[in-house]
This record gives C-alpha cells, structure tokens and sequence, in this order.
C-alpha cells in the first residue's frame, strides 16, 4: 500500500486528477449499478411471487388432482397446472414424502422449512424461498398447509399435508445476467469517459498553472524579471491570486534588481572621487620618496590632511552603504526600548564637538519608543551633522523633543523648494553642498531608520531662513515594564 502511495505521488498532478475523477465516477457508477440490479431483482421476484400466489389461488380445478396424488402418490410430469406452463406441483406428507401432481413440470426438492410449514399448519401462512427441482434447474417454491389429512394403512396415525407450487426461475435470472452484463457495460464506457473528462478538466484547470511553470522556469534561466502572467480582472480563484502573487514578485524583484543596480552605480561614482584623489597624492608622496625631491613640508602636510580626510570619507561611506544593505531580519533581531531622550542627548554631545563655535540649544523630553538603539542613534547624529554642516559661523540650533516629536532647526541658507522631494533620495545632494564633505547617503538613512520605527521623518524651509527637520516616532513617556 505504501508502495503504491509513494508511486501515486510521483505521477504528474494532471495524471492524478484524472485519477482521482475516475476512481470517484467509478465509485458513484458501482453504487448506482448495484442498487439498480438489486431493485430490479427485487421487482423481478416480486412478480415471480405473485405468479405463485395466482397459483395457489387457483387450486380448485387440482385439488383432485393432489388428492389422486395423495391417495396414489403417483409422479407424472410435462404438464402443466391452471395454464402456467412448466410450473410445477406437488404435495408432501409430514416425513418429506413427495406426491407429484400428475400436471407437475418435475418435483421440488423438499427441505426441512417445507416440513415445518407442516408442524405449524395452524399458524403458518406459507414459505416462499428458491429452490432447484429434480433436475437441479432454480425455482421459486411457494409451500402452503393442505386440507388433506393422510392416515399411514401400516401404523393408523393421521398427519397433515403441504402443497408446493414453484415457477422455473431461469427467465428471471437470464434477464438479471443481462442487466448485470449491460450495466456493466455501462459503467465501464462512464469509468473512461469520467477519465478522459478528468484528464480534459486537469488540463483546462491547470493551463494557469503551466504558464507560471513556464514563466518560472524562464526567470530562472534567463533572470528576466519583466516576465508577467496576463490575469482576468474578475478572476479570484487560487490560480489568479497565485498568478497575481507571483507578478507582485516579479515586480518586486525587479525594483529591488534596479534599486541594487542604481546603489552600485552611484556607490561607484561616489567611491571614484575619494579613490581619485588618494591616488593621486599617495602618488605625489610616493614619487617624492623615489625621485628625493623633498616636499614642502606645509604641502606635505596638506598632502597629509588630505589623505586623512579622504580616508574618513571612505570609511564613512562604506559605513553608510553596509546600512543600506543590512537586510530586515537583522534590524528586527536587535530592535528593543530605547530611551529617545538619552539618545538625543549623546547626538547632541557629539554634535557639539563638530560643531563647538555654535549655539546648540535643547528641550528634551522623556519618550520610549522601539528601535534599534544603534541605528536610530546613527539617524539622529546624521540630522544634527546637516544642521551643524549648514549652519554658519557662530549660529544657533534649536533642538525639542516633546511627545515623540524631535524638531532640529538650523538658522542657515535652507533648501529650495524644488530639492525638497529628493532629499531622501540615495547618493542625492543638493548643488550647493556638493562641495562640502559627505555621500548623499544620511537623510537616505535617517528615512529608513524612521520608517522601521514606525514613525516618518520631513524637512521643510523654516519661518525666518534656515531648515528644520520633523521627527516622529511612535512610544509612550514613561518606559513599559520589563518582562520576567
């Protein structure tokens, strides 16, 4: 049976649907046909009963006959009783002897329940049973009490008789072989009729199917990801869902292909300058060693500071692109309660000391929320470094934070309306900063963090000059309790 289980399985689906209608139609066409034959048995007999019950109630021109029977227990045969032909008749004493009409086709076998209709004359309304005659052909036997009283001439006792009157059974049961021959055939032309049916279903139902096996099997070979399965508006079965699944795959597939592809571009362009311009002053210090023409030592130092300035920049924006690539379920794994104010707090340390000719005011109140505490610190510092990076000499920030809102003005030239949309755009920076230290890669960064915290993050042009930046996070201002 497992065998058989295991070898199922491995048939193509379509086979196994086509089976599995076969195997149902087949049941339901076996039910059908034997609850058929066993009604039509049923009725057959039933007729065949009330023949015998025409015969028996037509004894009165035979009951002569039985009577001579009786007094000669004499067996003739090949006749036949009230003009049923081949029917056969017969009375019986108490010990199973048998007087044969002499109208009787042959004799009846007697058995012992025909004996007993005998004990229990008084109370026994007759027995209907098959039988077999002398001949052993079938026959259906009706057994009745006889008004016959027969006395033995050898001991004087007296003892009741039974008439048996049988019909040949062979009409009715040639026509149930026929029955059973053409149901049979019946239900083997509806077995493979619901097995092609089946098979013709399976294909029509699983054509979706063989497409997305195509398109699948397509991506996979060629990494096309503008393949798309054509799906029916109306349609909402499991195919088209599964289909409408699959193209939002694809779709996001391919954003994700083109947002790695634009990450790697800008990431190289971004990566070329810096790279550029170590070369080339590690050239100039490394000629200067080979060449021994010494290098002013102010230019040396510029040399120097420039290299150690590019290197920061490097680092920095491959820091920034490992955040960028960091998938979610490492983000989610270290995501805990973080006390925003403390966090704002060490931003602000830091953004004093890049920034310590500025006036850093702060307002900060308590606020918990959920978040990657590294990760949301990171944002936050990149706000800060915008504003101290922007604002001129000896101006002023403003810093709140007030029920889960942290506002960051800086008093500096702001931003056109025009750059708005793109400032959280990846690698994008504004014309007037592109000459001033950076990757384009921190506002991209604090808009994610914000949004993985479940909060959103905008940047506008202040009242008066200068930008402020919005930051709201989700979270209550006092800390949940901890769980044991």
């Amino acid at each position: 049976m497992n065998r058989l289980t295991a070898r199922f399985r491995t048939l193509p689906l379509r086979a196994r649907l086509s089976m599995l209608v076969a195997a149902a139609v087949a049941f339901a066409v076996a039910a059908v046909s034997v609850t058929c034959w066993f009604i039509v048995q049923g009725q057959l007999y039933n007729q065949v009963d009330n023949d015998l019950q025409k015969v028996s109630g037509m004894r009165g021109p035979q009951l002569g006959d039985i009577a001579d029977a009786l007094k000669n227990c004499q067996h003739t045969t090949q006749g036949t009783v009230t003009g049923f032909r081949n029917s056969y008749s017969q009375a019986i004493k108490a010990d199973g002897t048998v007087c044969v009409s002499q109208n009787s086709a042959g004799t009846i076998k007697v058995t012992q329940a025909d004996k007993d209709v005998i004990k229990e004359a008084s109370s026994n309304k007759g027995l209907l049973r098959n039988g077999v005659d002398n001949k052993g052909n079938a026959v259906r036997v009706l057994t009745l009490p006889a008004p016959f009283i027969v006395t033995d001439t050898n001991t004087g006792t007296s003892s009741r008789t039974a008439l048996m009157v049988a019909v040949p059974l062979k009409g009715t049961q040639s026509t149930l072989n026929e029955l059973a021959l053409v149901l049979l055939l019946v239900s083997g032309i509806g077995v493979l009729g619901a097995g092609a049916a089946g098979l013709a279903v399976a294909r029509a139902g699983l054509r979706p199917v063989d497409k997305l096996t195509e398109a699948v099997e397509h991506v996979a070979r060629t990494e096309d990801l503008s393949v798309r399965i054509p799906v029916e508006d109306e349609s909402d079965d499991e195919i088209a869902r599964l289909s409408r699944s699959f193209n939002s795959m694809n779709s996001s597939l391919a954003s994700s292909r083109e947002l790695q592809q634009q990450l790697i571009a800008d990431a190289g362009h971004e990566l070329r300058t810096p790279l550029t311009s170590l070369r080339t002053n590690i050239e100039l210090l490394t000629r200067s060693e080979e060449t021994g023409r010494p290098i002013p030592l102010a230019d040396r130092k510029a040399l120097l500071a420039s290299v150690k300035a590019q290197m920061t920049e490097l680092a920095s924006l491959i820091g920034d692109l490992q955040e960028l690539s960091r998938s979610e379920g490492q983000r989610g794994e270290r995501v805990q309660v973080v006390a925003l104010q403390d966090t704002v707090e060490a931003a602000l340390r830091r953004a004093r000391l890049r920034g310590p000719e500025l006036t850093i005011t702060a307002d900060v109140q308590p606020w918990f929320v959920r978040a990657e505490p590294s990760a949301l610190e990171r944002a936050i510092v990149n706000i800060l470094d915008n504003a101290v990076k922007f604002s001129p000499e000896g101006g002023k920030i403003d810093v709140a934070l007030d029920r889960g809102v942290l506002t960051v003005r800086d008093h500096g030239p702001g931003i056109a309306e025009d750059e708005l949309p793109h400032v959280f755009d990846r690698f994008w920076r504004s014309p007037s900063a592109r000459a001033l230290p950076g990757s384009g890669l921190g506002l991209s960064i604090v808009a994610r963090t914000v949004q993985q915290a479940g909060g959103d993050v905008t940047l506008a042009r202040a009242d008066g000059g200068g930008t402020v930046a919005t930051v709201r996070l989700p979270g209550a201002p006092t800390a949940p309790p901890e769980v044991p």
